[in-house]
């Protein structure tokens, strides 16, 4: 069975602006129970990025900083790189793979932002392809 990113994607999609401090986009992580944050398009900032805990581990409490000093847009990764609807989730794990990352965000087919998938994701649809279809979870 060939399983979509539309049918693993989440549709929650957590806007961060790029002057907002890395402390104000922790809090909004904790609150919201996500991982990475896409940073908006600004005047100052004209292209989509990306904030993840990763990100934030490694820049920020690896290296001792404090993240109150921090801007959004000194840590972001942008372009964004991302997978469409229709892509296959295999795709998906192979660019993960390939470029060392853990979320990506999802565009329709009119370029719009649509939603995120994780390698968590990826878990749950792991256990769908080792079931029988129309197996129950016990």
């Amino acid at each position: 069975m060939q399983f979509k990113v539309r049918d693993w994607m989440v549709d929650l999609i957590v806007f961060v602006d790029p002057d907002s401090t890395v402390s104000e986009a922790l809090a909004l992580m904790r609150r919201r129970y996500i991982h990475s944050l896409i940073v908006q398009i600004t005047n100052n900032n004209p292209s989509f990025g990306i904030l993840t805990s990763t990100d934030i581990s490694d820049k920020v409490i690896a290296e001792n900083r404090n993240p109150s000093t921090i801007k959004v847009r000194e840590l972001m990764t942008s372009p964004l790189i991302t997978v469409k609807t229709d892509d296959p989730i295999q795709e998906c794990a192979k660019i993960m793979r390939q470029k060392k990352i853990h979320h990506l965000p999802v565009m329709d087919n009119k370029g719009a932002l649509v939603g995120m998938i994780s390698a968590t994701d990826f878990l749950v649809a792991a256990e769908a392809m080792g079931r029988e279809p129309g197996e129950k979870i016990s």
